[in-house]
């Protein structure tokens, strides 16, 4: 059988936008393609009433294949016998004409490009390859929404006809969810059998500024096209908005000595409130775990394991009470999985629980979002009671829950966490457990990212250096908490323009105040200048670590 060379001939392709900013997102046709003869190559955009040309052609994507990276813009590549790729109407689609199984991960729209901005895999990590490319830095591993570890993205800079600012075009690819055929998606890629199709729907966009302002209007203001319309109702409730400004979990088993010691049958959470508050300033949320894994032992169910633990739900109550005066949130937790025990309508079982232990919270097990059905079952007993979900939920479930974690099956997770972009409003805590190893780096990572730590003290023991890395838990932790404005606001720029390659800064703007973090990965350290800022009038620096001024360094008379 002869094959043809896999492509689509059109003189331009419609790729659809999002025109529609906030709550209300609405598709809407977006920017043309302008390919070179053989359309093998990109060679410029049409948009609105004005059409400009690339610097020099493009590939339409890139791709690797059976481990091996290939390009469109590649004439005769041996690649064309087993992959055909088509683009038409919003999506692009890659077709197994060969009767081989085949691999594909890693597209990126407009190819790989030392001058492009753009998002995709690296390496063969089972859990987190997705990393940042910027021109002329070393990739910067980050984390994005679980639907979303295999997307593609790119942007660069464009000159538009009569647009005075600078323009940077930005395109995104993201796997259609029902675009498999004959295929197998993994967390990273798509395996195709012969015939097999995998489609990925495409987003162009146009934002003025740099490739920042466009990592913002996709991740932020697009949600990564991962909803059509977002519901803030939740977010917009008074009586929610006290997560907002946690910054320390602590969530423990039943059965720990410092929750009751049967030895000498008493409760010792006020001895584990008050370490905590001589170490790091305090828990936010105190959170408690009497289910699994006793959870299917016998007949019991989670609600009656709660109901059986000493001095029964009244004493529950007493914690949770003595919690809130040493202001300290309380937490209960939830098992969705939990069937074949003794029945009890888990919604009613849920408002009962809460209602009897006077609950903040709960925190959902096995769940990366919540429900409607689950809010309201809190709701109908105590105001202000908060999900709080094991993973993180996706940019669409977010309306429907307000706080999740950065779940400890990333041992070491990456350095730059994407989900605090796209809604800075969200609750994010960094699950630390103890027992394996000294987590300095862990606090040190949740502060970068202007979230909060979450102590997973599960595990039996309590190492002999938990006091010196509580020390740092609290410095960090201080800062967090006095400037919490910043941290949840949407003036949230990451990594900004520095001197030094592997040192990272973090901007959190409000109209009164900046603050930056910094995280550095060289050991040998750093001494020079680091970053540009333009000093106003009536402000002044401060360094916040060790409470003293910073008198910024004048360069060439510019003032920062």
């Amino acid at each position: 059988m002869k094959l043809y060379k896999p492509f689509v001939y059109f003189l331009s392709i419609l790729f659809p936008a999002l025109t529609a900013r906030g709550q209300d997102h609405f598709p809407a046709p977006g920017p043309q393609l302008l390919f070179s003869s053989d359309s093998t190559q990109v060679n410029g955009l049409r948009t609105g009433a004005y059409s400009f040309t690339f610097r020099h052609p493009l590939p339409l994507v890139s791709f690797v294949l059976n481990g091996q990276r290939c390009s469109t813009a590649e004439k005769s590549a041996p690649w064309s016998h087993s992959l055909a790729v088509h683009a038409g109407n919003g999506t692009l689609s890659f077709t197994n004409i060969s009767s081989d199984t085949l691999e594909l991960t890693n597209p990126v729209p407009f190819g790989e490009d030392s001058d492009h901005v753009y998002i995709t895999g690296l390496g063969d990590h089972p859990l987190s390859r997705t990393h940042l490319f910027l021109p002329g830095r070393t990739p910067v591993n980050v984390i994005v929404p679980d639907n979303a570890w295999d997307m593609g993205y790119c942007s660069f800079g464009v000159s538009v006809p009569s647009q005075p600012d600078s323009q940077e075009l930005s395109a995104l690819l993201r796997r259609d969810r029902k675009g498999v055929v004959n295929g197998k998606a993994s967390r990273f890629g798509t395996t195709l059998y012969p015939g097999g199709v995998v489609r990925y729907k495409w987003y162009s966009s146009l934002t003025a500024g740099g490739w920042r302002e466009a990592l913002t209007e996709n991740f932020q203001h697009r949600m990564l096209y991962d909803t059509t319309r977002f519901d803030d109702s939740l977010f917009q409730r008074q009586d929610l908005r006290w997560m907002r400004n946690t910054y320390v979990v602590q969530i423990m088993m039943t059965w720990d000595k410092d929750y009751y010691d049967y030895n000498d049958r008493s409760f010792h959470i006020d001895r584990l409130l008050a370490d905590a508050k001589r170490h790091y300033g305090g828990d936010d949320v105190l959170a408690i775990w009497p289910t699994w894994p006793s959870l299917g032992l016998d007949q019991r169910n989670q609600f009656d394991l709660f109901r059986d633990l000493p001095g029964g739900l009244r004493q529950v109550r007493a914690l949770s009470e003595y919690c809130h005066r040493q202001g300290t949130k309380f937490f209960i937790c939830y098992n969705p999985w939990d069937e074949g025990t003794h029945h009890e309508d888990h919604f009613e079982g849920l408002s009962r629980l809460i209602g009897a232990t006077a609950a903040d919270g709960v925190v959902l097990d096995t769940k990366g979002s919540s429900s409607k059905e689950l809010q309201a079952a809190a709701d109908r007993v105590r105001k202000g009671v908060v999900m709080y979900s094991e993973g993180m939920a996706v940019p669409k479930d977010m309306s429907g829950i307000v706080a999740g974690r950065v779940h400890n099956a990333l041992y070491y997770p990456p350095m730059l966490n994407l989900n605090k972009l796209i809604k800075p409003e969200f609750t994010i805590y960094r699950v630390t457990e103890l027992y394996k190893e000294k987590v300095r780096r862990e606090f040190a990572l949740a502060f970068f990212n202007g979230y909060g730590t979450e102590l997973n003290i599960m595990p039996p023991g309590k190492p002999d250096w938990v006091e010196e890395q509580y020390s740092y838990l609290g410095r960090t932790t201080r800062i967090l908490r006095e400037n919490t404005t910043n941290f949840v606001s949407r003036g949230y720029t990451p990594l900004i323009a520095t001197t030094a390659d592997s040192i990272w800064v973090n901007r959190w703007q409000t109209p009164g105040k900046t603050i930056y973090t910094v995280y550095s990965l060289r050991p040998s350290g750093y001494k020079g200048l680091l970053f540009r800022e333009q000093p106003s009038e009536g402000f002044h620096f401060v360094d916040l670590w060790r409470h003293e001024p910073v008198v910024p360094q004048q360069q060439g008379g510019s003032g920062g």
